[in-house]
């Protein structure tokens, strides 16, 4: 395996993206925890890489963003059934700066972008109608001009500490190997099935 794990994971996800039966290659499940530890996991999609770490994009009042507000820590597993491959990923997280979000931000589709500020992401929503009626008033608010970034929309980038590669083996002898930071240099390490 590369020296770095992501150097790995690009090579991973790139044969995810180019496989026939991997309909979102970049779908992941994040695991999140409250201050109380108590957990919640749900899919994100990925939107950014890079040796800091892996990046997706949220409502900043959404139940995942304050969960990792209280509890800076998250989990994500990417799992590519038809590759029989699976990639861990622990770490504690930060917010993008704003000038990652606003790039991000732009390269996404107006209804996307619409959609961004008109959802009250993790809220109780009583009335389809009222989101219609929002999605209507915000399509009106930006008729003609560029859609800004909310002020409550950003990004989260998960910094790993450990990532682990999983393939999967015959007899259930699957293949497994661990990259753990220790400083600045990452240490690797097969590990039992």
């Amino acid at each position: 395996m590369p020296v770095s794990p992501i150097q790995q994971f690009s090579q991973w996800l790139e044969e995810a993206k180019k496989h026939k039966d991997i309909a979102e290659p970049t779908a992941v499940a994040l695991a999140t925890a409250t201050k109380d530890a108590l957990p919640s996991v749900r899919m994100v999609l990925l939107k950014g890489l890079d040796e800091r770490g892996f990046v997706f994009y949220t409502n900043l009042k959404s139940r995942k963003s304050i969960e990792l507000e209280q509890n800076p820590n998250a989990a994500l597993d990417f799992y590519w059934m038809p590759l029989e491959r699976q990639v861990r990923v622990e770490g504690k997280v930060e917010r993008v700066s704003d000038e990652e979000a606003d790039a991000y931000f732009s390269t996404r589709p107006r209804d996307s972008q619409i959609g961004a500020w008109a959802s009250k992401q993790s809220q109780i929503l009583t009335d389809r109608t009222d989101l219609l009626q929002d999605i209507s008033d915000i399509m009106a608010r930006f008729d003609g001009v560029s859609v800004p970034r909310p002020p409550f929309w950003s990004g989260w980038r998960v910094i790993p500490n450990r990532i682990e590669f999983w393939q999967q083996g015959d007899f259930r002898l699957h293949n497994r190997e661990i990259f753990a930071r220790n400083g600045n240099v990452w240490e690797t390490h097969a590990l039992y099935p």
